[in-house]
């Protein structure tokens, strides 16, 4: 007889087995044991309790009694028995866990590559928590190591998380090592939240934040400019813990045109490669310069030389270029060439 819900149908044959060995004293074969497994998977399949299951085992075992002539043979094949259904539950469930893992991990590269049809990926998404007809953001951090879903540290901001908002639309997930939250366009609070965990889990990494994009391709958008802000806070050393990709349009509209950029850099700057150890002291005096708000006596503190020293420097690139940093008219210009060389590798690659 099954107890707590059960059916009985998975302890077929169970109360005679051990009758049968408790008259025998005989061991369960490999064949009844391979049953014994399957009846635990299919419960599992079904959905039903391992505590019920075992529960039902026990039960039965206790109406058979009167029937038992050894009690430590009978007692014995229980254990047998509900050991074998516990792992075969337990095979279950794991597959269970690999199949939904992959269908979770094939979901996710799809929706971050854009490469399924945007009708089926809505529908796939809602079994993620995700309604992709409404807009989204994407928060993507990077450390030091790479991490994977298992990873400890992707477990800590996860669990974050899930402690703050609870199930609020919001998918966490790795992607080629990096820690990425998705979250609904108008719950800002949930990525500041991921940035600030994810920052202190990656011991110090940079977290970038996509801008909200609707629509079911919007994730992938939000997506790719947050990567393109990681890209361009390592090209551009921008230290800062956490950028918005809002707060950084002016980058990508400068290499919009990157033909245009590369002639101006090599108009602007081109004439630094003549220098005696070549263009790099100018352009890093220039960047320092100009981030000092052009104030001569923070950018030499800053390069740990003279005021002189700076100002000869200055006069330098003056007599080199034709362009005076220190000159409103021609200091947009040169600003803009050192942000483009700095885009696009110059000196180090050719234009």
């Amino acid at each position: 007889m099954a107890e707590s819900g059960t059916p009985a149908a998975y302890l077929r044959g169970y109360t005679q087995l051990l009758t049968e060995v408790s008259a025998t004293g005989r061991r369960l074969t490999r064949d009844e044991l391979d049953f014994r497994r399957s009846l635990g998977e299919q419960a599992a399949d079904a959905g039903h309790g391992l505590r019920g299951l075992v529960s039902a085992h026990l039960a039965a075992a206790q109406e058979a009694l009167p029937g038992i002539r050894s009690f430590d043979s009978a007692l014995a094949t229980m254990h047998q028995v509900i050991d074998a259904v516990a792992e075969g539950y337990e095979r279950a469930q794991r597959q269970a866990v690999r199949q939904e893992e992959a269908a979770r991990r094939e979901f996710i590269d799809d929706l971050l590559y854009g490469r399924s049809d945007l009708g089926h990926l809505a529908e796939r998404a809602e079994r993620f928590g995700l309604r992709l007809s409404h807009a989204h953001a994407v928060a993507v951090a990077r450390g030091a190591a790479a991490y994977d879903e298992g990873d400890p540290v992707a477990r800590a901001v996860e669990q974050a998380l899930i402690s703050r908002f609870g199930n609020r639309s919001i998918l966490l997930t790795t992607k080629d090592g990096r820690l990425l939250c998705v979250a609904p366009g108008d719950q800002d609070e949930v990525l500041t939240y991921f940035a600030k965990h994810a920052y202190a889990a990656t011991d110090g990494g940079q977290v970038a934040i996509g801008r909200a994009q609707a629509g079911p391709g919007g994730v992938v958008q939000s997506y790719e400019e947050a990567l393109s802000v990681l890209d361009l806070a390592a090209r551009m050393e921008l230290d800062a813990p956490v950028l918005h990709a809002a707060d950084l349009l002016v980058y990508p509209v400068l290499t919009r045109d990157r033909q245009a950029m590369a002639d101006l850099v090599r108009h602007a700057l081109g004439p630094l490669t003549t220098a005696r150890g070549g263009p790099q002291p100018f352009l890093d005096t220039l960047t320092t310069y100009f981030d000092a708000g052009c104030v001569a006596a923070e950018a030499a503190r800053q390069l740990s030389l003279s005021v002189r020293a700076l100002t000869y420097r200055l006069a330098r690139i003056h007599h080199l270029t034709g362009a005076n940093p220190a000159d409103p008219t021609h200091r947009y210009m040169l600003q803009t060439a050192v942000i483009g060389a700095r885009l696009l590798g110059w000196p180090d690659r050719e234009l």
